[in-house]
């Protein structure tokens, strides 16, 4: 059977499920999504009545220029969240909104092409990833930002094109990783410092306390390179493009894309302790709240994976609507996993998609097209349901 029949078998399986009752949700779920092509966040409501865009606002500043919202995340309290705008004259932006108004709040200035952002669990601190994408290859850093005052307290450095940005439950650790120096990287947050970095090549693997030595790291980190190439022949790369620790903090999954492995670190240890194939171009990782399902997007497969992180089973892949598979963010309640297509850029560029799937059943129940390049996601709230 063709991966062409095999697809459209998938979603058309996909889609008779969805029109079961028994799919129907009996909540409306609250999703935004950042669509960096057009400066634009979207509000999306899930819930009995299908999925719709609740409102769209335009963040740019001005119709000539792309600011590239890039990476986006709620604030504990709901109340507020920041998204980064990744494109800048030399440095991008912090930006925060308003959650119901979508009024923007102020803005601090961060570093190159600042990308992935994750709130501290306290709301104190934000911590974006700045990606340096058109930079020269030398390392990057990871900035922390004072929530109330946006202000930026700290930019640490780490290693070249830092990604991914995620908290321990307790705050006290921050990962992130290190496309082009195979790095998986561990911040103490009380110290503002890096406390150890992990070498993640297959063969390679090395764990050692404080931030990494550029003169130690490999040289293919001066070659230009992104998720989307498969690997070349006999390029051994790991390429990790997310981090995410399991919420007791024991452990940490990243997201191998070139590889396409799905790695578990033993935060005791630090040292790699499973390698699970995973779909190709792995790309970012989301956790249920319980933790007992890992979620990764497929960047050069358009699909989402679900693994069962006691077994390293792949449970189900399934399909998403568009191309250029990118973030997934989980329900409250861990019944659905939300997750952005950018769709192919070109002279006539696909709109970017949000897809849902249905955590219990391990299939697509719904999706909704987007702005082109929709990419940051975050879950912000689920209600008792309204009318449609």
């Amino acid at each position: 059977m063709s991966l062409l029949l095999e697809r459209i078998l998938a979603v058309g399986l996909a889609t008779s499920v969805a029109a079961q009752p028994a799919a129907s949700p009996d909540r409306d779920y609250y999703v935004l999504v950042a669509s960096e092509a057009v400066d634009k966040i979207a509000v999306v409501r899930f819930g009995p009545g299908g999925i719709t865009t609740e409102r769209e606002t335009y963040i740019g500043l001005a119709l000539t220029e792309q600011m590239g919202p890039h990476g986006i995340a709620v604030a504990p309290d709901k109340t507020s969240y920041f998204v980064t705008t990744a494109h800048g004259t030399p440095n991008g932006h912090l930006r925060r909104f308003d959650a119901v108004t979508d009024r923007y709040l102020g803005r601090v200035e961060l570093g190159s092409f600042p990308a992935t952002v994750a709130v501290s669990p306290d709301g104190y601190y934000v911590y974006v990833a700045n990606f340096n994408l058109w930079g020269a290859a030398r390392p990057s850093s990871v900035s922390v930002v004072a929530a109330a005052e946006l202000a930026e307290i700290a930019r640490i450095e780490t290693c070249v094109m830092p990604h991914g940005s995620r908290f321990t439950r307790d705050g006290r650790k921050h990962y992130s990783t290190c496309m082009m120096d195979d790095l998986l990287v561990e911040i103490d947050t009380h110290r503002l410092e890096v406390s150890r970095h992990l070498a993640l090549e297959a063969g390679k693997e090395e764990g050692r306390p404080g931030p990494p030595d550029p003169t130690r790291l490999p040289a293919r980190h001066h070659r230009a390179g992104h998720a989307d190439e498969p690997p070349r022949p006999g390029e051994g790369s790991c390429q990790p493009t997310w981090a995410e620790p399991v919420p007791d903090g024991t452990r940490v999954w990243v997201a191998c894309s070139k590889s396409s492995e799905l790695v578990e670190v033993d935060a005791a240890t630090w040292t790699v302790t499973r390698r699970i194939r995973a779909g190709p171009g792995i790309y970012n990782l989301g956790l249920t709240n319980a933790g007992d399902r890992v979620l990764a997007t497929n960047r050069r497969d358009q699909s989402i994976s679900v693994f069962d992180p006691a077994t390293g089973r792949e449970l189900a892949r399934i399909p998403t609507t568009h191309p250029v598979v990118s973030g997934v963010a989980v329900s409250d309640d861990d019944r659905y996993a939300f997750v952005t297509a950018e769709g192919k850029a070109g002279a006539h560029p696909q709109p970017g998609t949000l897809d849902v799937i249905d955590l219990r059943r391990l299939t697509w129940v719904a999706g909704i097209e987007l702005g082109p390049q929709a990419g940051g996601v975050d879950f912000w709230k689920s209600v008792p349901a309204r009318s449609p």
